[in-house]
């Protein structure tokens, strides 16, 4: 009866030894932070695709203006097109070359978005146009959503990918879960990893013209006068 006992029990100390041995090497750890990245990785998305539903709206309501450069909105409208084309998967996030071509897409879009925007300024009748303010504050919004998201996301990133390459939980990320490095967002376009401009208060008075300097104008007369 003692030795059941004694085995028993010592089956027990080992289970507790081991389950705590494999929590200490991140067992537990590794999953907990690869669900918080994949989770900001939902919330990027999510605001991307937000954005992609305001601007069909907003291609709509500056379309009808007389003269408006009709290139901008197409460019726009294909890089709308082509930015909502991409899905990337949480299962994804661990692919450089998948990410890079949604990076790529989105920030084209943000690129043509800021154009767009930029060219309303010679439109009066579009800037008092209450439809437009409204599009363009939601828009403004969804763009600061979107800068918050991203650092976010790249926050749990980065403690992922410590956790998985630092000791002790390397050995359950190799062994355990074969755990891959997630990649992080980054713009890869010129300006994609700010809002675009959206300020309606017309463009900026010209800086006035410096002041003649009295002495070097002088001698200049004086050659005239000869």
């Amino acid at each position: 009866m003692a030795a059941s006992l004694l085995a028993r029990f010592s089956r027990f100390a080992f289970v507790a030894m081991a389950a705590a041995s494999l929590a200490g090497c991140g067992v537990n750890a590794i999953p907990t932070a690869e669900e918080a990245a994949k989770a900001k990785w939902a919330d990027v998305q999510n605001q991307y695709q937000r954005r992609a539903d305001l601007i069909p709206n907003l291609v709509a309501t500056v379309k009808g203006a007389a003269n408006f450069e009709q290139s901008t909105l197409v460019k726009v409208t294909e890089a709308r097109a082509k930015a909502t084309s991409i899905q990337i998967s949480a299962a994804d996030v661990t692919d450089p070359d998948k990410m890079a071509q949604y990076q790529a897409a989105q920030g084209q879009l943000s690129q043509g978005l800021g154009r767009l925007l930029a060219s309303v300024e010679a439109y009066p009748e579009i800037k008092a146009n209450e439809n437009f303010k409204t599009l363009q504050d939601q828009i403004e919004r969804t763009e600061n959503r979107i800068a918050i998201a991203r650092r976010d996301y790249n926050g749990a990133v980065q403690d992922y990918n410590t956790t998985i390459r630092t000791f002790p939980a390397i050995i359950a990320a190799k062994v355990v879960y074969g755990a891959k490095p997630m990649v992080p967002f980054a713009a890869t376009t010129p300006g994609a990893d700010t809002a675009p401009a959206v300020s309606f208060d017309g463009p900026a008075a010209p800086a006035a013209a410096p002041a003649a300097n009295d002495n070097a104008a002088a001698p200049a007369s004086k050659a005239a006068a000869n």
